[in-house]
């Protein structure tokens, strides 16, 4: 079911919609449920404590590493087959 949102705009805002909208052949209420839909999906989703919870945890662990041009030398050479060091 459909709802309706009501919001309220100065002239010179509502100008700067309907020009935007006009450039792409929209009409003012597609642009904004298009613009709507575009930042709903940018905001993050999930407990940002959790996120972070888990990053924390993720930095107390000592994980292998190496230099990144012997690391990629290392990948290159992989994909040869036989090729060993």
């Amino acid at each position: 079911m459909s709802k309706r949102l009501q919001v309220l705009l100065n002239e010179a805002e509502l100008r700067e919609i309907q020009r935007a909208a006009r450039a792409r052949k929209l009409t003012v209420a597609e642009w904004v449920r298009r613009t709507l839909r575009t930042a709903s999906s940018n905001e993050p989703s999930g407990d940002i404590r959790k996120k972070l919870q888990v990053v924390r945890a993720a930095v107390k662990h000592s994980y292998p590493t190496s230099d990144i041009d012997q690391m990629i030398a290392e990948i290159e050479r992989g994909y040869g087959g036989s090729d060993r060091p």
